[in-house]
């Protein structure tokens, strides 16, 4: 019988090793440094755009060159710089039946032009956002119409309204070639009562500024298989300044996504000190995800998507999950056999996988690794955040304070050990169909 025992005994062995090793690497105080000083006040919430993000992209570089990464292919630096377009209100004119609008009362989205006119007789008329329905619902429906439109909202939908106004009161950011449209998208909403309106006359004015964006990425070359690659990602953007909870107006972003790029800055060192990957592995820290995802955009043009094998985003690991302590979820489970592949990985250990509990939020295709999965790459994001009760969300409570360190090192070591016949080499994960060419 003792036969039987000894291949047990030689798997606990190796865990017990692989186990000490990671702790040995991936430390608490290595990942409490990290996620403090990204989510310090000193990065004044790195908004897009703003000197606190240049600040945190700088930490971001030096950390990949203690760690020893490489630059990209072609890359003399860790930054991957590319430029938007900012387009900052002057004026917002809304009249109704007559009456102007406060413009505290209008909230324009989707615009791509310094100059926006139009009225009900050459626009696409006007709609109202229904009170009995979510919100989010709703309005992600309006801006996929691409419509030039006049949106109503309920006096019901303050809250939410008051806070998108916010997140977008600098303008939007879009590329030189929109600019350039013949008739461009507007949907304009009004927090307004009325339930229905005869005429209405829109003009809007903008400055228009040339701005930089970067992402921070580094490697480490594969070995045997150098041109598959692994990506591992999180976003170090966040809201920056907004409206001020008591003395408060910073948006920290520990959970949002400071927790992510720490996981993401942790796991390279843990495979630079291994030093035995076998496929390319790739990390980055994403800009502007909150913007409209345009680093992971700009990423993706960047590189070939049939050679990227898996993607691993992670986003918002600061507190237990629903399934409780050691578990995280994995956006898009169904869409391939990533998850199972983990798992199997983690076979002998506390932690599991679990597939998305929020598939009514959408999530596979609100994060970074929606471009990618969108080209056919197995590309996921792993995340443990209780979305439909989070309360800090998007909030100036988003503070290192309100999270659970133990968490996000369980998370990082089980990402770490998961992946390993991944980057090893062994295994990939199914393609995901495509949805576009």
């Amino acid at each position: 019988m003792k036969y039987l025992y000894y291949p047990l005994i030689v798997l606990f062995i190796a865990q017990t090793a692989r186990a000490q090793n990671i702790d040995k690497i991936i430390t608490k105080d290595y990942v409490d440094n990290l996620i403090k000083t990204l989510s310090s006040d000193d990065m004044q919430g790195r908004g897009t755009f703003t000197p606190g993000i240049d600040k945190a992209a700088t930490f971001i570089a030096a950390e990949f060159k203690k760690i020893g990464l490489q630059p990209l292919k072609g890359a003399t630096g860790y930054r991957q710089t590319f430029y938007k377009y900012q387009l900052n209100p002057q004026s917002t004119d809304v009249f109704i039946d007559g009456k102007a609008v406060a413009p505290s009362d209008v909230l324009v989205l989707s615009n791509t032009s310094e100059n926006v006119s139009f009225t009900q007789s050459n626009s696409d008329g006007w709609i109202k956002l229904d009170p009995s329905k979510p919100f989010k619902g709703q309005l992600r429906a309006v801006l996929n119409s691409k419509k030039r439109q006049l949106v109503l909202v309920d006096p019901k939908f303050a809250a939410d309204f008051n806070l998108m106004k916010s997140y977008f009161a600098k303008g939007a950011a879009i590329d030189e070639k929109d600019l350039k449209q013949a008739k461009p998208s507007a949907s304009v909403l009004v927090l307004a009562p009325d339930t229905a309106i005869k005429e209405f006359n829109v003009a809007l004015k903008y400055a228009v500024e040339k701005l930089p964006l970067f992402n921070v990425a580094g490697m480490i070359p594969g070995k045997s298989k150098a041109q598959e690659i692994v990506i591992f990602s999180g976003h170090y953007d966040h809201l920056g300044i907004i409206k001020a909870e008591g003395q408060d107006s910073i948006a920290n972003g520990a959970d949002d996504d400071a927790s992510g790029t720490t996981a993401m800055i942790a796991l390279a060192r843990y495979y630079k000190k291994l030093n035995n990957s076998e496929r390319t592995l790739i990390f980055v820290a994403f800009t502007a995800e909150e913007i409209g995802g345009y680093g992971a955009k700009y990423f993706s043009q960047q590189l070939n998507p049939d050679e990227v094998v898996a993607m691993f985003n992670i986003e918002m690991i600061g507190k237990a999950s629903k399934f409780g302590k050691n578990t995280a979820f994995i956006t898009g489970y169904d869409k391939s056999d990533f998850g199972k592949i983990l798992q199997k990985n983690l076979e002998g250990t506390a932690f599991t996988f679990h597939p998305d509990p929020y598939t009514e939020q959408n999530l596979f295709y609100r994060s970074d690794n929606a471009t990618l999965a969108a080209l056919g790459v197995p590309a996921h994001t792993i995340s443990t955040d209780q979305i439909d009760i989070d309360k800090l969300y998007h909030s100036v409570k988003d503070e290192y304070s309100s999270l659970d360190t133990e968490n996000i090192l369980s998370v990082i070591r089980a990402v770490a050990l998961s992946a390993r016949s991944i980057v090893k080499g062994t295994d990939a994960p199914v393609r995901i169909p495509k949805l576009v060419n």
